[in-house]
């Protein structure tokens, strides 16, 4: 695929983010697209964001449970970027007249105090980095139609990302055994779904670990002060106008968030 192409796909995707109005899957006009041709359309659409002055804060993870991977077709995670315009404050609702189609994730977010550069980053590491960690809520959203995508579409539209809602508490990662961390979501005062750190491979610094690593080859590292988030650990929740959602993450505290039309 040549740069020209790479750029107009960048392109639409950015164009139907901001008209928020569903473009054609990549995928069904060119089937062959690689998962390298892919990061190429994000990195160059990330760029074009930099451009009209988006400030980057961190990164994301997604497909990070066996469950999605398997309906994806796909064998490890992916990732994209998250920007200031990405942010958003709890208890500030987010307008449906903003997004396209947002299901909602509950996550741990990583704040790093220290910057990771693989290909070699270990698990300890990754703690030693980092600074706290947060209850989030990542609101994904597709800019293609239905959300009828194959992986190459979500690399390209950045992992899919919408919106990242963040706690307002830090809290060490020391003495806290993440894998055994409990989650319960909650839909409107209904518990909708319960987990466990250890839907996130195992461990959600993991995550984090792989994404250093992944990143090395591109001669990108994780910086100190970003926001990494780790990874779902429920299936996404669809949501409507007048939703309410709650994550209570044991000993780590509560993130929610409100949808209006």
């Amino acid at each position: 695929m040549d740069k020209q192409v790479i750029s107009q796909l960048a392109r639409e995707i950015y164009s139907a983010e901001k008209s928020c109005q569903p473009m054609e899957t990549i995928t069904a006009r060119y089937p062959d697209l690689t998962n390298e041709e892919a990061y190429q359309i994000q990195l160059a659409g990330m760029n074009m964001r930099i451009a009209d002055g988006h400030i980057l804060v961190g990164k994301k993870i997604g497909l990070t449970s066996k469950a999605m991977q398997a309906a994806m077709g796909v064998y490890e995670p992916d990732y994209g970027y998250i920007t200031d315009r990405m942010m958003v404050l709890e208890g500030e609702p987010i307008s449906l007249g903003n997004v396209i189609a947002p299901k909602v994730e509950a996550e741990i977010a990583f704040v790093l105090k220290e910057g990771l550069i693989g290909p070699s980053v270990t698990l300890p590491q990754v703690l030693k980095a980092t600074a706290g960690i947060m209850p989030a809520f990542e609101i994904i959203d597709t800019r293609m139609k239905d959300w009828n995508i194959k992986i190459q579409d979500s690399i390209a539209d950045a992992a899919s990302i919408g919106r990242i809602v963040l706690s307002g508490a830090l809290v060490p990662v020391e003495n806290l055994d993440l894998r055994y961390m409990g989650l319960v979501l909650e839909k409107n005062g209904e518990v909708v779904a319960t987990a466990a750190g250890a839907a996130v491979l195992g461990h959600p610094a993991n995550a984090v670990v792989w994404l250093a690593n992944k990143l090395a080859q591109y001669g990108i590292a994780l910086n100190a002060g970003e926001i990494i988030m780790s990874g779902s650990l429920t299936a996404a929740c669809p949501v409507a106008a007048g939703d309410n959602m709650r994550a209570t993450f044991d000993g780590l505290g509560t993130v929610g968030v409100r949808f209006v039309k």
